[in-house]
């Protein structure tokens, strides 16, 4: 169980603060059910995450620490890209990466793409949008999630990893 004040990585809305542990006074929602309450970071607004304690549809975890964190950059150059053999199964295995909410994964899907967009532009081809859009979101949760434990704001991540491996 995660306590308020908690940094967690729930499913794809990412790294969240949890506000609050207890049941939900809303209607149509059993009393007896606990909720966890999240805000996520760097997320401006109101917006406001309400999850079962006992969920298991979403993966809900501890932010990573920062000797995981710093074991995990350290080791970027030895982690394959994502094996995608299937071109027409390419946007799920993405979505299971993304999905899986598992740092390496991120890792590897990120490589993959940056991999694809190198062989790509040496052809005088674009990299497709679902690419494009997939890095993105990969990039983004794990570089929110990285911020923390590093204590380097988040647009910052990319240039301490690259500092980090010596690129």
């Amino acid at each position: 169980m995660f306590d308020i004040g908690d940094y967690v990585v729930f499913g794809t809305d990412g790294v969240c603060t949890v506000e609050a542990v207890g049941s939900l006074d809303m209607e149509g929602v059993s009393k007896e059910k606990l909720y966890y309450t999240l805000a996520p970071v760097g997320k401006s607004g109101s917006n406001r995450i309400f999850a079962p304690v006992d969920g298991k549809r979403v993966v809900m975890r501890r932010v990573i620490t920062a000797d995981e964190a710093k074991a995990l950059i350290g080791k970027i150059t030895e982690i394959e890209p994502l094996d995608v053999p299937d071109e027409r199964k390419r946007e799920e295995a993405y979505k299971a990466a993304l999905m899986s909410c598992d740092v390496v994964q991120m890792v590897r899907l990120i490589k993959e793409i940056y991999r694809r967009r190198r062989v790509r532009f040496a052809a005088g081809k674009k990299l497709p949008a679902i690419d494009e859009r997939y890095c993105n979101l990969a990039e983004n949760s794990l570089y929110s999630e990285l911020s923390l434990p590093l204590n380097v704001e988040k647009s910052r991540v990319e240039e301490y990893i690259a500092d980090a491996v010596g690129m």
